[in-house]
Parts: C-alpha cells; sequence; structure tokens
C-alpha cells in the first residue's frame, strides 16, 4: 500500500466491550483476558480511539437465531447448560476438556464476542464504515457442534455467515494465525462464495494438525480453501515470501466484495504455545498489506478480528494496537515508545515490566517467490505445495 494511502485516515468502527474480558476460563490456562484488556488500554493511550473517523462501539450479544447461523441448536444448548452447570461439561461437545473449561460466562461472553463480529460485518456491508475491528474475535477452532481449542462460538464464521445472509456473495477470509483456521474452512468447505486462505505451522508439528495443501474445498467448491502449512521456525522473512507468494494473488483472480481477516498473535518468537519465530514488526507488516488488498480488491470493506496469542504482556497489545492503527489509516511509529501510563497499568495488573517500544527492533524483509526458489529448501516446498494445489482451481499458474 502506498505510503500517501497509508498515512490517510480511514473510516473504523471499533467494536470493544468491557465486558468480553469475562471470557475467561480461569486462573492457569493461556487464554488470559488480561490481553484484551491491555491491548484497549494502549490503544486509548496512543489516541487511537479518538482519532479522526474512528468511532467505538458495543454491540449486543448474538441472539440465538444468529449463533444458528453456523452453530447446531443442540450445541448451543450445551454451551449454556455448561454455563450454569460448569462441573457438568458435556464433552460430546467438546466442553470441560483441557481446553474449553466451564465457567458462568462461558454463554454470555463467548455470545458478545460473536454479537461484535456479526455487528461488524453488518456495518461494513451496509456502507456505515470501510474497516470495522474486533480484536476480542478470531475464534476459529469452534466447529458447529463442539467446541476446540480455546474457542467457544466461531464469530469469524458468524460474521461471514451474516454476510452471505445479506446478500454478499464473494467473502475472502485470510487467516494468519498460527494455528489452522480449521472451524472457518469447515464451515463453508463446500460453499463456492467463501474463499478461506490459512497459512499456519504445519499440521505435523500443532494443533489442530489440520491445514494440509491437499484441503482445498469440497466438491461443488473445488478451490475455495487454501492452505499454506509453514515450517516450525520459520521467521520474519519466510512468513512474509510465503504471504506474498500466495495471498495476493489469489485474492486478485476471487476478487471479493469484503475482506475477512484473523490476526492471532501467536506467530510471535515469544508465543509458548507455538514454534514460528515472527515478530510484532513482521505481523505490523501484514496487517498493512490486508488493508491495502482489501482496498485493491474488496473496495476497503475490511472486517479484522484477532485470535491467538498467549505472550498476553510483551506480543499481543502491541500487535493488535498496530492493527487498529492501521485500520484507522493512522500508522504508528515502530520505533515510538509505549506510553509511560500504559507500562503503569501493565506493571499494575501483571507484576511484569511492559515493553518500552512498538517495535522488536526488526526490519523485515524477504525475497519474492517470483524472483526464483530452492527446490530443496522447506520453506519453499510448502510454498510450491500450496501453489500447486490451489492456484490451477483459479485458472493460475502454479
Amino acid at each position: 500500500m502506498p505510503e500517501a494511502e497509508r498515512d490517510t485516515p480511514c473510516g473504523l468502527h471499533l467494536f470493544w466491550d468491557e465486558a468480553v474480558t469475562a471470557y475467561d476460563f480461569g486462573p492457569g490456562h493461556p487464554m488470559d483476558p488480561t490481553r484484551l484488556a491491555l491491548t484497549m488500554r494502549l490503544v486509548e493511550a496512543l489516541g487511537l480511539d479518538a482519532g479522526p473517523g474512528v468511532t467505538v462501539r458495543a454491540a449486543p450479544p448474538a441472539g440465538e437465531s444468529t449463533l444458528h447461523l453456523v452453530h447446531t441448536r443442540a450445541y448451543v444448548e450445551a454451551v449454556k447448560y455448561a454455563a450454569d452447570h460448569p462441573d457438568q461439561s458435556d464433552r460430546r461437545h467438546g466442553l470441560g476438556t483441557d481446553d474449553n473449561w466451564g465457567f458462568p460466562a462461558v454463554h454470555s461472553a463467548s455470545a458478545l464476542i460473536a454479537g461484535q463480529s456479526v455487528a461488524a460485518a453488518e456495518a461494513v456491508w451496509r456502507g456505515e464504515t470501510p474497516h470495522a475491528v474486533n480484536f476480542a474475535g478470531g475464534l476459529h477452532h469452534a466447529m458447529p457442534g463442539r467446541a476446540s481449542g480455546f474457542c467457544i462460538y466461531n464469530d469469524p464464521a458468524l460474521a461471514i455467515a451474516r454476510l452471505l445472509e445479506l446478500g454478499a456473495e464473494r467473502v475472502a477470509y485470510v487467516d494468519v494465525d498460527v494455528h489452522h483456521g480449521d472451524g472457518v474452512q469447515e464451515a463453508f468447505w463446500d460453499d463456492p462464495r467463501v474463499l478461506t486462505v490459512s497459512l499456519h505451522e504445519h499440521p505435523a508439528t500443532l494443533f489442530p494438525q489440520t491445514g494440509w495443501a491437499t484441503e482445498t474445498g469440497g466438491p461443488n467448491a473445488p478451490g475455495s480453501a487454501a492452505n499454506l502449512p509453514l515450517p516450525a521456525g520459520t521467521g520474519d522473512a519466510g512468513w512474509l515470501r510465503a504471504f506474498h507468494a500466495l495471498v495476493p494473488e489469489l485474492l486478485a483472480a476471487f476478487r471479493p466484495q469484503v475482506l475477512v481477516t484473523q490476526h492471532g498473535a501467536d506467530t510471535h518468537l515469544a508465543d509458548p504455545l507455538a514454534h514460528l519465530a515472527v515478530t510484532v514488526d513482521a505481523q505490523r507488516l501484514i496487517a498493512e498489506e490486508l488493508h491495502g488488498l482489501a482496498h485493491r480488491y474488496a473496495d476497503g470493506r475490511w472486517i479484522a478480528l484477532g485470535g491467538g496469542g498467549y505472550a498476553v504482556v510483551d506480543v499481543v497489545p502491541r500487535s493488535w494496537t498496530h492493527l487498529v492503527a492501521t485500520a484507522a489509516g493512522r500508522p504508528v511509529d515502530p520505533a515510538a515508545e509505549t506510553p509511560g501510563s500504559w507500562r503503569a497499568e501493565v506493571l499494575r495488573r501483571t507484576g511484569r515490566p511492559a515493553p518500552p517500544r512498538m517495535t522488536d527492533g526488526a526490519r523485515p524483509s524477504w525475497r519474492d517467490f517470483d524472483a526464483g526458489y530452492d527446490p530443496a529448501d522447506r520453506l519453499d516446498q510448502a510454498i510450491l505445495a500450496a501453489r500447486r494445489a490451489v492456484l490451477p482451481h483459479h485458472g493460475l499458474l502454479p
């Protein structure tokens, strides 16, 4: 995206309700809601919430009819039961497991997060704003009938389903979380109106053990799913190389009317649950690239969601604040110091020092895949496999 265009304020609805922090599995669980609160406090400390064209909104929880766009009635009832009986959760529906503990707000907080993403989709589709962000969302593992991977209701899938209900004919979903976006892929596996693209750590080394390059969509929607599994240890240069080798070309061919993106921060080298080695600086560049792609191919219609990310202090707040800043058209200088008021809040909440700057000190670059590749390199092998599997379905050369 050109520098002048990046620095032009964009209309943004930032969806936030402090009550989303009730999505809390309890002490010791990796999905610590502190990461959400610290992100919003950093957004506020930098003044991004009060910038030109920015509106902070809270939406109501998703109602049952909305939840049923993706989730079965039996599953929604099981989640509600788990809220009332946390110790009697139904493991048949993925509840009460090591990943998805029952807790009193399990239905209400999950529905609230879903409601923010659905409202974001409505606002963008109806032309109320070009961009919408719900960094509390991105819970991409939940399946129609079961919880999975810390995810109760699949808010990205619900947002996409609502877009389709409103009349959208082509929606692209790009997921750059370290884990495969399996729940969203499953929801639209056989729907040619939705293109799901996921870059993630290789399923041989990480949950949910899906997202192979050969997963390319159902019989009625060949090429509707694209997966690029990355070798463990992939850093900034490889991650950016893989993204640019697949995503822009697919979006150019698909021409989505809306772009929905998931920005899990768990690709970071400091994340305790995965094995990629990406920096906040590369995560910022990907957010900027997706912003540009939304303007290039989707008339600027962009819905950006959070996702995973378990380095609660050092990574998530900075990564998602850069996402908000990018969506607002007011990028934050990576070299900028984090505000002193925010650092004090981090220390008060967590007892830990906060990162002093908005950067990890990296200056990411990558080598374009069109300039040549090494067939013996594991990353290039992964890129080639993904391109060969999906690009021909779109009339493109692998």
